[in-house]
C-alpha cells in the first residue's frame, strides 16, 4: 500500500511519518523535501543556466564559493515569482517522480508499504495516483510560525511567503478524490 502524509510547511508531517513507521514494522518513508535535494544536485547545472540572470536581478548568487547551490537564494528567487517556481517545477519534478518510483519498487520488493511526506504531492499526478489515502496534518498558525523560524532560520517575510504560496493546499488533495484523514498535530 502506498500512502501521502502531507500538510503545510512546519504543520509536522516529518514528526507524524516517523511515528507512522515506529509503530509499524511494515512501513517506510520517503521524504519528498530529501529526494528533492537529490534529485536538486543531479539537475544543478540546468538549474544555474535556467536562474542565475533571473537571481542575479534580484541581486542573488545562486552559486556558492564551492560551486554548490545555494538553496536559500533559490528559495528566495523560487518564491518570489510563480512563474518561475513553475519552471523550476518542471525541471526538477520528472527526477524526484523517477527518484520515489524507484524507492517504491524496491520497498515493496520487500513487502513493505510506502508513506510518501510531501507538501505539495497533488502537483505530480503520477504519484498521487498511487496513493490509497492522505494524512492531512495540521497545526496552529502561531505553532507553524515558531517551528519554522526555529527550524529553517530564514526572514518571517520569506517564511510568510511559503505560508501563502500553500494556503489553499487541503482544496488541493480534496480534488483528487482520495480519502482524508486529518491528524492534528
Amino acid at each position: 500500500m502506498i500512502f501521502c502524509v502531507t500538510g503545510k510547511m512546519a504543520a509536522g508531517k516529518n514528526f507524524i511519518c516517523s511515528k507512522m513507521v515506529r509503530e509499524d514494522k511494515n512501513l517506510v518513508a520517503i521524504d519528498l523535501d530529501q529526494a528533492a535535494h537529490t534529485a536538486i544536485n543531479l539537475v544543478q547545472d540546468k538549474i544555474f543556466s535556467c536562474f542565475g540572470e533571473e537571481a542575479k536581478k534580484l541581486g542573488l548568487e545562486l552559486k556558492n564559493q564551492d560551486g554548490s547551490l545555494n538553496r536559500r537564494a533559490l528559495g528566495k528567487l523560487l518564491f518570489s515569482e510563480p512563474a518561475l517556481l513553475k519552471k523550476h517545477e518542471s525541471i526538477v519534478y520528472p527526477k524526484v517522480i523517477e527518484l520515489t518510483k524507484n524507492f517504491i519498487a524496491e520497498s515493496q520488493s520487500n513487502g513493505k508499504s510506502v508513506l510518501i511526506n510531501a507538501a505539495v504531492l497533488y502537483k505530480t499526478p503520477e504519484l498521487m495516483e498511487l496513493c490509497e489515502k492522505i494524512y492531512f496534518v495540521t497545526a496552529s498558525l502561531p505553532k507553524r510560525l515558531v517551528r519554522a523560524k526555529r527550524r529553517d532560520k530564514i526572514p518571517l517575510a520569506q517564511i510568510i511567503s511559503r505560508f501563502k504560496s500553500q494556503r489553499n493546499l487541503l482544496s488541493e488533495y480534496r480534488k483528487t478524490g482520495k480519502e482524508i484523514i486529518i491528524v492534528r498535530n
